[in-house]
């Protein structure tokens, strides 16, 4: 497959994906953001969102909140603090992480209130964009 990158996808619980991709789309913290093949160097964080990548298979798309990813000219690291493919994404599991981001932002700081609301803002936002 001409002009491709080596995709790799990991949580904590499992390895979810490797293998060569067109494009992959990145839920970054400061806005998505689109990887393809000599893309300049980039270390992002990653906000709740839908991961997609572009390969040989179609287009696979997977359910992540937090984590970080690493863009080379050849390659995109994900590593997500959890990770999931978006078939699995059950309202159930979409309603584990609202709890999660509710709590977090119940403990945090007053100076980082925002930041916590914006994460529960994020994973509702999930609601809308997987099919449950």
């Amino acid at each position: 497959m001409a002009n491709t990158l080596q995709f790799d996808l990991v949580s904590p619980e499992r390895k979810l994906a490797s293998f060569d991709a067109t494009e992959v789309q990145i839920p970054g913290a400061e806005g998505d953001l689109v990887a393809m093949d000599g893309h300049e160097p980039l270390i992002t964080t990653l906000r709740p969102g839908v991961l997609r990548a572009a390969g040989s298979d179609g287009l696979q798309a997977y359910v992540v909140t937090g984590g970080f990813a690493e863009i080379t000219g050849n390659a995109v690291s994900v590593l997500a603090e959890r990770a999931i493919p978006i078939e699995e994404a059950t309202g159930t599991i979409i309603d584990q992480m609202l709890e999660e981001a509710r709590s977090l932002a119940e403990a945090a700081l007053p100076e980082d209130k925002d930041a916590a609301e914006k994460l529960i803002h994020d994973v509702h936002m999930l609601r809308g964009t997987v099919a449950i």
